[in-house]
């Protein structure tokens, strides 16, 4: 595991995808106490700490997860010994152009010291999700659109989730720029006075979720979130959830890099990194 997570990389992609998963590790609180059967034992307890993870996609759109490592947060110092890792094992910062991530505060001050040239493209999913708290279900549609049937108030409640929810990833989906913008202002102009404050989250830093479209259309459903770790992050949950505290630091990285190693397997990608 060592061996990979320090092997040189030579062919650095132009884009990374970095996100976080947490599990809980039991550590030492440095006393003891005496088992039934008499014998000390160290008292351990459970911490909650971050995998940080770094996904690398080519301009073919091949996506291979390149490194991951520990940490107690998600802060600027975290993001910046994990970049710098990377960077020591061979990545040309010059050449990274994009770095998709959610909402991590730590990140911008991080990419900014150790991949200068990088733009941050925000998880659109991410985005999206945070709108939920915000629906206030003001003047709710009576009767459904499709059928003319009453609805009920929480049947309602419902169909205006879906349609915002709907219609906001269809500004993300658009095909150019220039046409996500058009559906973004259609989205102000429908949604203003019924859901303000959704329309208000939406376009609060809107331009950092649109970042991805300076790349190959082919490539912006990978890369317009941070899906293609979440889909791997859920395995790992899986497998923490059935151990609950893994016993060690150690123990919970070889889970995840045995997942990394089965899912490389499951899409014939052969080395994850590849040495010069």
């Amino acid at each position: 595991m060592e061996a990979w997570r320090t092997r040189p990389i030579s062919d650095t992609p132009p884009i990374l995808i970095v996100d976080g998963v947490w599990g809980q590790v039991l550590h030492p609180t440095g006393t003891t106490f005496l088992d039934q059967s008499g014998h000390a034992r160290r008292q351990m307890r459970g911490q909650d700490q971050v995998i940080l993870t770094v996904m690398g996609v080519w301009p073919s759109g091949r996506h291979q997860i390149l490194h991951y490592q520990l940490a107690a947060a998600e802060d600027t110092a975290a993001w910046s010994n994990l970049l710098a890792a990377l960077i020591e094992r061979g990545i040309d910062a010059s050449a990274v152009q994009l770095l998709v991530s959610d909402g991590s505060s730590g990140l911008p001050a991080a990419l900014a010291t150790t991949l200068p040239h990088a733009t941050q493209q925000r998880c659109v999913v991410h985005k999206i999700r945070g709108l939920e708290r915000a629906f206030c279900y003001r003047n709710l549609t009576t009767t459904d659109p499709r059928t003319q049937e009453p609805l009920t108030h929480e049947a309602a409640r419902r169909l205006r989730r879906q349609q915002l929810t709907t219609e906001a990833h269809a500004i993300f989906e658009a095909p150019t720029h220039a046409e996500a913008e058009a559906r973004l202002a259609q989205f102000r102009l429908t949604w203003g006075t019924r859901e303000p404050e959704v329309v208000r989250l939406l376009s609060k830093d809107v331009d950092a979720c649109l970042t991805f479209y300076q790349c190959d259309q082919s490539l912006h459903a990978l890369i317009r979130s941070t899906n293609l770790l979440e889909r791997f992050f859920r395995e790992f949950r899986a497998k923490a959830d059935e151990i609950g505290s893994f016993p060690n630091e150690m123990s919970c990285l070889v889970v995840f890099h045995l997942i990394g190693i089965r899912d490389d397997a499951k899409h014939d990608r052969g080395q994850t990194a590849k040495t010069r």
